[in-house]
């Protein structure tokens, strides 16, 4: 998949995220407006990013009745100073009540790597089975939404998601 601007939203391998305008508004009174009625207020993009994907790289809204993978290369987490964090909603975005009681995965998680170095983030309604339980986010068995949080993200010439030179990777619909 590849990135594209829209309406000061960066559309990249299934995720919107803005990196201007958010939380420095100046004459910007539409998006101070919109900012206003969701929330108190917003971070700069230097403070915190939210992409948020509700569909998987194919383009079909995620459900809870298939099974999904968040493939990162070795040492391609993300590229953040403070911490990332990857956290399911359903489609209201409310979390998602599990046995496991874990609604992220994040930097300060212990996965299980790959041979290779690489991690498998697992994304699916039912366990992937003890060995893998430590990369996996349960998800509802319906609709459901996931946003990966970076907080503090690295500035370039660092590898940034806020100058594009880092990604997030697709979400995967496992066979």
């Amino acid at each position: 998949m590849s990135q594209m601007q829209v309406g000061g939203s960066v559309n990249v391998n299934g995720w919107s995220y803005r990196t201007k305008g958010v939380g420095i508004y100046e004459t910007d009174y539409l998006q101070r407006a919109f900012i206003t009625a969701i929330g108190l207020g917003a971070n700069r993009p230097q403070d915190a990013i939210y992409p948020t994907s509700e569909a998987d790289a194919a383009g079909q809204p995620y459900d809870g009745a298939h099974k999904y993978v968040m493939h990162f290369d070795k040492g391609q987490t993300p590229p953040a100073k403070a911490f990332w964090s990857l956290t399911m909603y359903d489609d209201k975005y409310f979390f998602v009540a599990n046995s496991l009681n874990r609604y992220t995965l994040s930097s300060r998680s212990q996965f299980k790597q790959n041979q290779d170095g690489s991690v498998d983030l697992l994304i699916q309604n039912e366990s992937p089975g003890k060995d893998k339980e430590a990369n996996w986010l349960p998800a509802p068995k319906g609709k459901f939404v996931l946003m990966l949080r970076l907080y503090w993200p690295e500035e370039p010439p660092r590898a940034s998601i806020l100058d594009g030179s880092w990604k997030p990777p697709v979400v995967k619909r496992l066979p």
